[in-house]
């Protein structure tokens, strides 16, 4: 595998991209902009590893932030990519064996995993608040085989109002049943670059009309366990 440290940045849609591919678009440059980068400042060793089967590789991650640095925050991310085996695809004696007119495919599975690194400078600053809560049915297959039916989905976005990025849980009750979990989302962060997101959650069941429920986004960085925002939506 390679081991590297890499520029990406997130969307206001949560998608995240590289941080070549954001400048290279003019509508996302001005997010690209805002990224401040911690591979200047970070040391990954090694940068190739050789696994043999049930064996483990420590990564070690060494990060320092010059005197001067101003900015609360800076991140990369690191990325762990599998590199294909040397023998890996058609050897010129095997391409010579092939019959005319016939075609010859081999995939080779590539894996990656990309972890952020987020470097603070001084205590963080992790606040939050949600808004524009909206209800609708989105039409999609239960297992990808059966027909489409339609499953509701709360969208609501995320306004980060501190300087630190955000990383928490969502977590959707009903008012009525506080022990009623009608939706759980884990792992959704909002980064500096960006001032908030849209957040698409779907619900285990339809809501009935007149039915308030309650969304809480419940850090799980800073402050694991701290409501950073809560928001109250009643079906019409």
């Amino acid at each position: 595998v390679d081991v590297s440290v890499v520029d990406r940045v997130m969307l206001p849609d949560g998608q995240i991209k590289t941080l070549a591919d954001a400048q290279a678009q003019p509508d996302l440059k001005p997010v690209a902009d805002r990224l401040r980068s911690a591979r200047s400042y970070t040391l990954v060793t090694p940068r190739r590893v050789t696994l043999m089967p049930g064996k483990g590789q420590t990564i070690r991650l060494r990060a320092a932030l010059p005197v001067d640095a101003n900015a609360p925050e800076y991140r990369s991310h690191l990325t762990v990519i599998t590199v294909p085996p040397r023998d890996v695809g058609l050897t010129a004696e095997n391409a010579a064996a092939q019959k005319a007119g016939e075609l010859a495919i081999r995939i080779n599975a590539v894996f990656g995993l990309s972890i952020p690194v987020i470097v603070r400078n001084g205590a963080p600053d992790a606040r939050a608040a949600l808004s524009g809560g909206m209800l609708e049915a989105e039409l999609l297959s239960p297992d990808g085989v059966a027909p489409a039916a339609p499953v509701p989905i709360l969208s609501f976005d995320i306004v980060r109002l501190g300087s630190s990025s955000l990383y928490g849980n969502i977590q959707v009750r009903s008012e009525s049943d506080r022990k009623d979990v009608v939706a759980s989302l884990r792992g959704v962060g909002v980064y500096p670059e960006i001032d908030g997101r849209r957040v698409r959650v779907r619900l285990q069941r339809k809501p009935v009309k007149g039915e308030t429920l309650n969304v809480q986004f419940i850090d799980d960085d800073v402050a694991p366990g701290l409501v950073l925002a809560r928001q109250s939506f009643t079906v019409r």
